[in-house]
């Protein structure tokens, strides 16, 4: 059987990119990584997901080809994925996910017919398995934004509207679907950010902004409304976590930045320690690089999963336990 020249090259990067993938580990080997089953779907980066009663949700993104608007849900503890209502709204990449209250919000990105950021917003029903369009983001389109919820109030803020990297916040109350503009954020305009959530405050980190890296972090108090920056990511020499596009979970009181991309996709892993406000590198991930992942936190468990290495999109989930030894036979 002959294979096309481009089948071939795929095959040549795929393995020089699963073999490399190891380069940025760090010596410090505790982190452990253990593949979980494959999404069903087509292989995918820059999709948008949430998480309801222990199930992983995600939809949309990019697969190389065609922007996408497939919504899928992943059982934790069964370890299979099921095929939900399609996302109604515009296919897309780069949108944001939140849940609040056991329903999932989805909305804003990047839609390829008109080449436009986007500004609406739609909830899901896991039990009825059905979407809602709700009232447009009223901080206007964007993609690359990041989108979170504590409690109650869901958020929204930084990203790209087409011509400009912002840096506005937005809270989203969800019974009376309107979103009211944050003040006192003091950090960088940024893109493609990370961020987690531990013990009710809010940690941003990473992004792009005017073709760098930016180094500011910043802690977010919903309750107060108040910012405080944090040390700065080259705060010690040691430090390489500088990166966009990566994927951010806390697990146990601890927050993680994982994989994304700096000069190319990375597969390195940060802990961050709110108690001292320092950094601590774990094992990369045990696969390929990439970019633009999602994770799914559940009540004690985590997962990376799906993004790009260049020209190659991937399919693969991989749960990670920051406590153990990495052991790559597993």
């Amino acid at each position: 059987m002959k294979l096309s020249l481009k089948y071939l090259i795929v095959i040549l990067y795929a393995s020089v990119v699963t073999q490399s993938c190891s380069s940025d580990d760090s010596s410090d080997e505790r982190g452990n990584w253990i593949s979980r089953s494959v999404f069903d779907g087509a292989p995918r980066s820059s999709a948008a997901s949430f998480v309801i009663d222990n199930k992983g949700y995600m939809g949309t993104g990019y697969d190389g080809d065609d922007y996408l608007a497939d919504f899928w849900e992943y059982d934790i503890e069964g370890n299979f994925w099921s095929q939900k209502a399609d996302f109604p709204g515009v296919p897309r990449s780069s949108a944001i996910g939140f849940s609040i209250a056991n329903k999932g919000y989805l909305g804003t990105g990047y839609e390829a017919d008109s080449a436009s950021e986007l500004s609406d917003f739609w909830q899901y029903d896991p039990l009825l398995n059905s979407w809602t369009q709700k009232g447009d983001f009223t901080g206007g389109n964007r993609r690359g934004a990041v989108g979170f919820a504590v409690g109650e109030t869901g958020y929204l803020g930084t990203g790209f509207d087409g011509e400009n990297d912002k840096k506005d916040f937005w809270q989203y109350d969800p019974v009376i679907d309107e979103w009211t503009e944050l003040v006192g954020y003091g950090g960088s305009k940024r893109r493609d950010a990370t961020i987690f959530v531990i013990n009710e405050k809010v940690y941003i980190a990473t992004g792009v902004n005017n073709g760098l890296y930016v180094e500011d972090v910043w802690e977010f108090t919903p309750s107060t409304g108040d910012w405080t920056r944090k040390n700065d990511l080259d705060y010690d020499d040691d430090y390489a976590i500088f990166r966009s596009n990566a994927a951010g979970f806390s697990l146990n009181g601890l927050g993680y930045v994982s994989c994304g991309y700096s000069g190319g996709a990375i597969g390195s892993t940060w802990e961050y320690d709110p108690s001292n406000d320092t950094w601590e590198q774990l094992s990369s991930i045990e696969a390929t690089s990439r970019q633009d992942p999602i994770s799914f936190t559940g009540t004690d468990r985590v997962f990376v999963l799906l993004g790009r290495s260049g020209g190659l999109y991937l399919d693969d989930n991989y749960e990670f336990f920051p406590l153990e030894e990495s052991d790559e036979d597993d």
